[in-house]
């Protein structure tokens, strides 16, 4: 059989079948596998590398964290970025035009998406990537150690003085009934600090995922 042979079938005998398979059928397809490699984005998956990120996360008091992330680290980083820049928590508060409720009601449903996102990690892939479990301990640890202190300490009690005061104050926009609060200054203070680990936060999330 020659090269110009495509596929050959001979009967040796009652039992026996000889397949001979053409350089042809070979190329084509090794052709289809790079093609599909391409189609599923794999081969990046297979041969690119991403570099290691550091950084020393104050929130939640993860400390230092390196993290050398693949392609599916990077997927899940992307989509933990998105939730934290589409919400008041990774955004730099304002005192001036900002309203507590808002920022807690942002965190709040924050932690439901993270919780959400970490569950769709396949636990196999937990057990055998180091990386991975650094992601999801930032993920994961950093909020429930860094935002829930905050909030158990100041929200509820808060937010049933705010309640409260809204009715007191119909013609008082919410940032200045707000700022009627007895403990206010000690709230503000807090809150921006953890707003500020907050931020830092989101960008290193962003470097994990953008490369930048």
């Amino acid at each position: 059989m020659n090269w110009q042979n495509v596929l050959s079938i001979r009967l040796l005998d009652q039992s026996l079948i000889k397949v001979e398979i053409g350089v042809p059928i070979i190329i084509l397809f090794v052709a289809w596998f790079v093609i599909f490699l391409l189609s599923k984005n794999r081969w990046r998956r297979l041969f690119e590398k991403w570099k290691v990120e550091k950084a020393n996360i104050k929130l939640g008091g993860v400390g230092e964290i390196s993290i050398k992330p693949d392609f599916e680290d990077i997927q899940i980083a992307h989509k933990a970025w998105v939730e934290l820049a589409t919400r008041k928590a990774g955004i730099t508060f304002n005192e001036e035009y900002d309203v507590i409720i808002e920022i807690y009601d942002s965190w709040y449903k924050l932690f439901s998406e993270m919780r959400e996102l970490t569950k769709q990690i396949p636990a196999d892939r937990i057990r055998s990537s180091e990386d991975t479990q650094e992601l999801v301990k930032l993920l994961v640890d950093a909020l429930n150690n860094g935002l829930r202190p905050h909030l158990t300490k100041w929200q509820a009690k808060f937010r049933r003085w705010y309640t409260m005061e809204l009715q007191k104050h119909p013609n008082k926009s919410p940032q200045e009934i707000q700022a009627l609060y007895p403990d206010y200054k000690d709230l503000i203070r807090e809150l921006k600090e953890v707003n500020k680990q907050m931020v830092e936060y989101t960008r290193f999330v962003k470097r994990i995922s953008h490369g930048a």
